[in-house]
């Protein structure tokens, strides 16, 4: 009879093949067996839970070096675990920017023993580094090349056609862009009105957006690369993508989902503010569409933290963005729970659909050989999100009194239990994520 470091009995376990309720054998690391008997060093009894493989937010912005004060990655990889997330992608927009050999290998070294959940780290694409991203997007812990084709929080920046060619030019791995249009924002800056963040999507239009996208694909495409634009927020953004799939992956986040510019600003104001921004529930309507159409690859939280304080001053002083890597899940949990989409697309989501486009080894699914990282949720736990519950160092959410069913329970991490019903583990075992781009560099 086999034996296993530990075994979950009693939950329903989400396979590629669908659910099904039988046990998890879990040795070294891995899932050894499912469906097993035989003796466990630990059991863990899983009865009314479901198991989902675990979930990976593939945009964060976790701010270290540089903006500490508003995040680091002790603090923004606990977040993580706690809302269920096994695994995250790390943004370079930091003080210095990840744009460097020695910027990426600090962020290791920073993260080594630090942080909670398994990580890797985006390297910003400039004017400067295009010819050098060839030889950055292959070292191990790199998830990639980011471009921001528009201003957002820091000064990374590659807005021209030209500097855009060059840059998709240099390497082969997928490249993640914030699309919106730099000129066009520009051009559009004095609609921005004193103290009315509303105004917010106006400054920022769909224009904005659409017009980035489609110059990112027609340059994609005749540089023959593949890209992942982030952060979808128009329906006639997707409506494009399903259109160049073979080049072209995208995301989009639960706050787009979630939020509506007629609810939101005259409620939250600043705290709703973001970039690209939420916009009005006609939009967030189109969004759920094409989700329910299959075009969205995955989700992602775009976790930015900023400071009450900072959030505080007024518009447009007040800087963009919002916590989300503690609440993507729950967040979609409740949309699961009213049936804006099944369970089993969440998982595609959250899970098969960053492993299938960005090449994770090991992780992504519940089979034997892979990493045994598992999110373990209660779909009818009823809850509502409270300001106890948040360990982002922003201390606050745009969810905060929001009440939800479904609720992350344990976050598993190759084999450890890192969090249990709101508690962590003693210390922090997060390690870099290991991809099939990078795997013999």
């Amino acid at each position: 009879m086999e034996s296993f470091d530990l075994k979950l009995t009693g939950g329903t376990v989400h396979l590629p093949s669908g659910p099904a309720k039988l046990d998890v054998g879990i040795r070294d690391g891995r899932i050894a067996g499912l469906g097993i008997s035989g003796d466990a060093g630990r059991v863990i009894d899983c009865t009314g839970l479901d198991i989902l493989p675990g979930v990976i937010d593939s945009q964060v912005h976790f701010r270290e070096p540089g903006l500490e004060h508003k995040e680091d990655l002790e603090s923004g990889s606990r977040a993580a675990v706690l809302g269920g997330v096994t695994a995250v992608f790390e943004m370079p927009n930091t003080k210095p920017n990840t744009d460097s050999v020695e910027a990426i290998e600090d962020k290791l070294r920073r993260a080594k023993n630090r942080m909670w959940c398994d990580h890797a780290f985006y390297v910003g694409a400039t004017a400067a580094n295009a010819e050098q991203l060839k030889e950055l997007e292959r070292v191990p812990g790199t998830a990639g090349v980011k471009i921001f084709m528009g201003a957002s929080t820091g000064d990374l920046l590659v807005a021209e056609d030209r500097e855009l060619a060059r840059v998709l030019a240099s390497g082969s791995r997928r490249v993640a862009i914030h699309a919106e249009d730099e000129a066009r924002m520009n051009e559009r800056a004095d609609l921005r009105r004193a103290g009315d963040p509303s105004s917010h999507p106006e400054w920022r239009d769909d224009e904005s957006a659409i017009r980035a996208t489609r110059r990112i694909l027609t340059l994609a495409r005749e540089a023959r690369r593949r890209i992942h634009v982030l952060h979808i927020t128009t329906p006639a953004e997707l409506e494009l993508l399903s259109q160049h799939k073979d080049i072209a992956t995208c995301e989009v986040t639960p706050q787009h989902l979630t939020l509506a510019a007629e609810e939101a600003y005259p409620t939250i104001g600043t705290y709703a503010q973001m970039n690209p921004p939420i916009r009005s529930g006609e939009h967030r309507a189109g969004l759920w569409h094409w989700l329910g159409q299959g075009v969205p690859d995955v989700l992602g939280s775009d976790h930015a933290p900023h400071t009450l304080e900072e959030k505080a001053k007024p518009y447009p002083q007040s800087p963009s963005g919002m916590p989300g890597v503690q609440t993507l899940l729950p967040l979609m949990l409740d949309h699961v729970h009213h049936g804006r989409l099944t369970l089993q697309r969440l998982i595609d989501l959250t899970s098969a659909g960053p492993q299938r486009i960005f090449g994770l080894v090991g992780k992504g699914r519940i089979v034997p050989g892979y990493d045994a990282d598992l999110t373990i949720v209660d779909l009818k736990r009823r809850w509502m999100v409270g300001e106890d519950w948040l360990a982002s160092r922003a201390g606050w959410s745009p969810f905060t009194g929001r009440e939800l069913t479904g609720k992350p329970i344990g976050t598993i991490i190759r084999g450890q239990q890192v969090m249990w019903d709101g508690e962590l583990a003693e210390t922090a075992i997060g390690q870099p994520v290991r991809f099939e781009a990078t795997a013999f560099a």
